[in-house]
């Protein structure tokens, strides 16, 4: 058990010091270098995984299993940074935040049709292999589009002003900005910690539902419906946000309404046969809480612009794993063996434990992270604010036409001369959408003067 638990621990372990990695490679190398790098790592983690369950005699196989998982633990670092940056290149101001929505999102949806189809390929241990090995059939062709099929960071005109000042700032000189951004910091800590909440939350979801008597399978209907009314509820927040520009309050409302319901979940979760109320629960979890994510990744990039989308939505997704960590130890330290009556359906061996204080505990640091937020958070939309100050980046420009005084006219020598035509000899060179932006430099000079 203590190896199965690694599996899923590594992903929490990798992305704290390789989270940072791939923050770089994100803003430095470019969207499609990190979707390439990405994808890759997941193939060859996937193929990795698959080489134990081969007929070839293995001394260790658990070595190849954790070295796989670790591949798409890195890959999973430079997918989880990019839905803010993909939204901030490639669409306009007023469908950022339902793009961002679409990416996040992607990611917990794959994760829910695997939690659907695993049970359904594995019926005995030896269905493990089959398992594995259709497994890798998704990320090779995922490896196969990103390889093929993306070729350009950024496309051929910046599509808002921001987009064009996308990454203006250093690496370094970016994460030193955002530390002494105090708005970001407050954001970065309490969302940072929310998300270790959440993560914590659906570590330890089965174990919790069944010291109280609740069947695995109930458990695994409440973590659907908590990513199905996720899901949902973030398609409905982004497009209100995306016409209503109010970040701010969906995100504080958002929070506000989690805590809550996280309270009604620690006290309910303790009862025996409430599956209605329990679904119900964790239905409204994913509708209030974890559809705010996209608008958070969104609101930190307004608040720290014109740091890159890669760093400012990166970070918080570090700081939430490193906080994740922490909560799920002092959650599991805070648990002791049941010594009432036991209702437990937990797998034969393993100790009823009492989840009572700790759920307490989770419902105060939710509460706690959500009442900082909302008492001390406030910040201008600097995006917002630099793209309304003046036009958008034009696409290209032509020269201003000299002003010659009539002092300057050189005198006509021939009759037959056409002064004109020398005159349209000159034609006017393209200007660069914007000097820190080398690819869309280059894709302007390529393209037909004015």
């Amino acid at each position: 058990m203590e190896q199965v638990n690694w599996l899923s621990l590594v992903y929490l372990v990798v992305a704290i010091p390789f989270g940072m990695a791939a923050i770089w490679v994100l803003d430095s190398v470019g969207l499609r270098g990190a979707t390439v790098l990405g994808a890759w790592l997941n193939f060859a983690g996937s193929l990795l995984r698959a080489v134990p369950c081969l007929d070839v005699r293995i001394p260790n196989p658990f070595a190849f299993f954790m070295s796989g998982q670790s591949l798409c633990a890195l890959a999973q670092t430079l997918v989880i940074s990019s839905p803010a940056k993909l939204a901030a290149l490639w669409f306009p101001e007023h469908q950022r935040a339902t793009a961002n929505m679409i990416g996040t999102m992607s990611n917990p949806l794959g994760i829910l049709m695997a939690n659907v189809l695993s049970p359904a390929l594995v019926k005995k241990a030896e269905d493990i292999p089959m398992m594995l090995g259709i497994y890798i059939a998704p990320a090779a062709l995922a490896c196969l589009l990103a390889t093929t099929c993306l070729w350009e960071s950024v496309p051929p005109s910046p599509p808002s002003a921001g987009a064009a000042s996308s990454t203006s700032e250093s690496f370094l000189h970016g994460l030193k900005l955002l530390i002494q951004n105090k708005a970001y910091v407050i954001l970065a800590i309490c969302f940072g910690g929310g998300i270790g909440v959440f993560s914590s939350f659906s570590a330890l979801l089965e174990q919790i539902l069944c010291a109280s008597g609740y069947s695995n399978e109930f458990s695994g209907l409440c973590g659907a419906l908590f990513i199905v009314f996720g899901i949902l509820g973030a398609l409905l927040l982004g497009l209100y946000v995306d016409r209503t520009k109010h970040f701010t309050e969906a995100t504080k409302i958002g929070l506000c309404l989690t805590s809550l319901t996280f309270v009604a979940f620690a006290l309910v979760s303790q009862l025996q046969g409430q599956t209605l109320a329990l679904a119900a629960i964790c239905s409204l979890l994913g509708l209030f809480g974890f559809s705010v994510a996209p608008v958070v990744m969104e609101l930190a990039v307004e608040c720290s612009f014109p740091v890159g989308e890669g760093a400012s939505a990166g970070l918080i997704f570090v700081l939430g794993q490193a906080e994740g960590v922490l909560i799920m130890l002092l959650l599991t330290a805070l648990t002791v063996r049941q010594t009432g009556p036991s209702f437990s359906t937990c797998q034969q061996g393993e100790e009823t434990l009492d989840w009572t204080e700790s759920l307490l505990l989770l419902a105060g640091l939710c509460t706690l992270f959500t009442c900082v937020l909302v008492l001390f958070f406030n910040t201008p939309y600097r995006r917002l604010e630099a793209e309304s100050g003046g036009p958008p980046a034009p696409r290209m420009c032509a020269k201003e036409p000299r002003k010659i005084s009539p002092t300057q006219v050189p005198p006509l020598e021939t009759p037959g001369l056409t002064p004109l035509a020398g005159a349209l000899q000159e034609a006017p060179g393209p200007t660069s959408l914007h000097k820190g932006h080398s690819e869309w430099t280059e894709t302007s000079n390529k393209a037909e003067a004015c």
